[in-house]
C-alpha cells in the first residue's frame, strides 16, 4: 500500500552538467502533473512527464527540474541585417515626425538590447542527449525516494485501517447477537400490549394465537437485517483482502468503503431496536474515518 503523499528529491553532477529533481506529491483521484523545466531545456518535458505517468498511478505531482551547464559561455552573434533594420526604421521615424521632438538617436548599445539583434547559441543534439542521461538518473532517483517515503506512510495506513475494520467487525458481531432477540422481544411486548388492552376494555376473549403469529412474521420481514449483515461482512473481507494485495488500491478501497457505509446505513434504518442503532452509529463513525484515510491511497 502507497500513500500519495510524499517527496523525493536528486542532485546529480556529472562531468560539466548539474541537474537536480524534486518531486512532491500529494492526493487526488487521477494523476495530475505540474512540471517545471529549467528554460532551454523544454523539449525534456515530454520525456519526464512519460516516466513519471508511468512509475507513478495517481495523485498530484509538483516536479521541479533545475539544469545548469557548467561550460564557457558561446560566442554572442550579432545579426547586422536585424541591427540595420531597427536603424533605419528609427531614422525614418525620427525625419517623418521630427516637429514632434520625441525622436532621440539611439545608441548602439540601446540597439543591441533589441529582440533579435544577438543570438545566442544553441545546445548541439549531443549536448542534449548528454543532459538527458544525467536528467533521467536524477528523475528516476527522486522517484525511488518518493516511493520510500509513500510506502512508509502507506504502510502506517494500512495498520489504521485494519484496526479500524476489526473495530467495525467488533460491532457488527453485537449487532448479530441483538437481532435475533428482537423478534422475541416485540412477541413478549406484543402479547403485553393485546393483554393491557383487553383488561383495560375489560373484554373477554382469550388471544388468538394463529394472528399474534402472523404479525410477529411482518414484523420479521420488515425489520429483518440478515442480508444486509451478510453482505456488510462480505465487504469487510473483501476491504481486508484489498488492503493486503501486492498493488496498491486505493480506487477499490474508496469504492468498498462507499459500500461499507451504505449497508451500515440501511441496518441504522431498518432495525428497530436502540442497541442496534447505536452500533450502527458507531459503525459510520469508524467508516468516516477509513473514508478519510483511503482518500489518500495510491
Amino acid at each position: 500500500m502507497y500513500s500519495m503523499t510524499g517527496f523525493g528529491t536528486s542532485v546529480i553532477q556529472r562531468n560539466n552538467i548539474n541537474v537536480s529533481v524534486e518531486l512532491k506529491t500529494v492526493n487526488n483521484r487521477y494523476f495530475k502533473l505540474m512540471l517545471r523545466v529549467t528554460e532551454n531545456f523544454g523539449m525534456l518535458e515530454t520525456r519526464v512527464e512519460s516516466i513519471l505517468r508511468r512509475e507513478i498511478e495517481r495523485g498530484t505531482v509538483n516536479a521541479i527540474i533545475r539544469i545548469r551547464l557548467e561550460k564557457q559561455l558561446p560566442k554572442a552573434i550579432i545579426s547586422t541585417p536585424v541591427l540595420l533594420s531597427y536603424a533605419e526604421q528609427i531614422s525614418e521615424l525620427r525625419i517623418k515626425h521630427e516637429q514632434l521632438g520625441i525622436f532621440e538617436p539611439p545608441n548602439l548599445y540601446q540597439l543591441l538590447t533589441l529582440p533579435g539583434v544577438i543570438a545566442a547559441g544553441h545546445e548541439s543534439e549531443e549536448e542534449i542527449d548528454n543532459v538527458w542521461s544525467v536528467t533521467e538518473k536524477a528523475v528516476y532517483e527522486s522517484i525511488e525516494q518518493l516511493k520510500i517515503m509513500r510506502k512508509t506512510e502507506g504502510e502506517s495506513m494500512k495498520r489504521d485501517l485494519k484496526m479500524n475494520i476489526d473495530q467495525i467487525s467488533a460491532e457488527l458481531s453485537e449487532i448479530e447477537k441483538i437481532a435475533p432477540k428482537s423478534i422475541s422481544m416485540y412477541r413478549t411486548k406484543l402479547f403485553e400490549r393485546i393483554s393491557k388492552v383487553m383488561a383495560e376494555k375489560q373484554l373477554d376473549a382469550s388471544l388468538n394465537e394463529t394472528d399474534i403469529l402472523r404479525e410477529i412474521a411482518i414484523y420479521a420481514d420488515k425489520y429483518d437485517i440478515s442480508e444486509e449483515i451478510v453482505r456488510l461482512r462480505s465487504h469487510l473481507d473483501q476491504f481486508k483482502n484489498a488492503i493486503d494485495a501486492e498493488v496498491s488500491n486505493g480506487r477499490k478501497l474508496d469504492f468498498l468503503s462507499q459500500e461499507l457505509f451504505r449497508e451500515t446505513n440501511t441496518i441504522g434504518a431498518k432495525a428497530n431496536e436502540s442497541d442496534i442503532t447505536l452500533h450502527s452509529v458507531a459503525i459510520k463513525t469508524i467508516i468516516e474515518r477509513i473514508r478519510e484515510m483511503v482518500q489518500n491511497v495510491e
